[in-house]
């Protein structure tokens, strides 16, 4: 049996990729239009990526896919932005999304962003979002899911996840993933050994910081000018301007003294491999942004293994019609049969 095809929307470093690649899915394309983003991408995959605005997209050059994907951004519906939704250009990028589906007609579609996107303007943007779905042929469920409920990573990220199918038997057959309940420990994503240049001993704020962090191994997180301790046991979200230093920026007190976590250790908080490329060419700068705009790997694993299994469900559903009859069947007739 042949392998479903996903496409990346808004791919990033291929977070989305990674968890379709694990549920057994190939990659037929993927775009992106940060530069840093694309070298890391390309670091670590070899299927095509399409360096370039999503407005500029033709459908007509892209290779038809089972899955469209994407967290289109997210910037105009997180708490911690501007809230402006579908005023803010970037919450527009949507119904690019949706161009690109009208044509390509995939199977599934599957969407991530913020929690938040579910309440923006009182639940009308997400309203907005699944009657476009729906006009488009498509059966939509949705779900926020936790990463620290939904997998063994300690990392507190709460999203909503959408997934639309264009055949009602997937959608009936499809489910979200139950929780775990196991979660790693901060300490097993810790390197022993860390570079100086992490570590807060020269900052101003380090006398402030040595008065409070107080527990090894637990993470705080430093809002300027107070320090938050996660009592969790959990890290708190990462965010794509940790690197910027001076806000939401998580920190440690190892072994050795007080300090913020790597680039590697971000990635493992999100769930890429150890083998996962952080070319030495990118700055620490752009990988903070490239894994705090991730995804976390394991719980879109699970979600694509569960894609995977409906869209098989309903193959197989066709294949037994099909074998029934020596009647040839025309896609529009093979459509009414898979529905009733």
């Amino acid at each position: 049996m042949s392998k479903f095809k996903v496409g990346e929307l808004f791919a990033g470093v291929g977070g989305i990729s990674q968890g379709f690649i694990r549920a057994g899915f190939d990659v037929g394309w993927a775009n992106e239009i940060d530069k840093k983003a694309c070298e890391t991408y390309r670091a670590n995959y070899n299927h095509r990526l399409i360096e370039a605005d999503i407005h500029s997209i033709n459908p007509k050059d892209l290779e038809n896919i089972d899955v469209l994907s994407g967290g289109f951004p997210c910037q105009a519906f997180s708490v911690a932005g501007y809230r402006k939704g579908f005023d803010d250009a970037r919450g527009n990028l949507f119904f690019e999304v949706m161009r690109l589906a009208d044509h390509l007609q995939p199977k599934a579609i599957f969407l991530e962003n913020v929690k938040n996107l579910e309440s923006h303007d009182k639940g009308n943007t997400f309203k907005v979002i699944v009657k476009t779905l729906q006009d488009s042929g498509y059966y939509v469920k949705s779900a926020v899911l936790n990463t620290c409920k939904y997998s063994e990573l300690p990392q507190n990220r709460e999203r909503i996840y959408i997934v639309a199918f264009k055949n009602i038997n997937s959608y009936y057959s499809f489910n979200f993933p139950g929780k775990t309940s196991k979660t790693i420990n901060i300490e097993d994503i810790l390197d022993v050994e860390v570079a100086n240049k992490y570590y807060y001993n020269k900052s101003k704020y380090y006398d402030q910081l040595k008065s409070e962090i107080n527990k090894e191994y637990t993470i705080y997180q430093w809002r300027r000018v107070y320090l938050r301790e996660n009592k969790s046991g959990v890290c708190p979200t990462l965010t794509a301007n940790m690197g910027t230093g001076g806000h939401n920026v998580p920190l440690v007190k190892d072994g050795k003294d007080i300090r913020k976590l790597t680039p590697r250790e971000c990635f493992r908080l999100q769930g890429f491999p150890e083998n996962y490329v952080l070319p030495e060419y990118v700055s620490d700068t752009a990988l903070y942004k490239q894994a705090g705009n991730s995804v976390s790997v394991p719980v879109i694993e699970q979600i694509a293994q569960n894609i995977k299994s409906s869209l098989r469900i309903n193959d197989e559903l066709i294949g037994s019609y099909i074998n029934k009859s020596s009647k040839e069947f025309t896609s529009e007739q093979i459509d009414r049969l898979v529905a009733v």
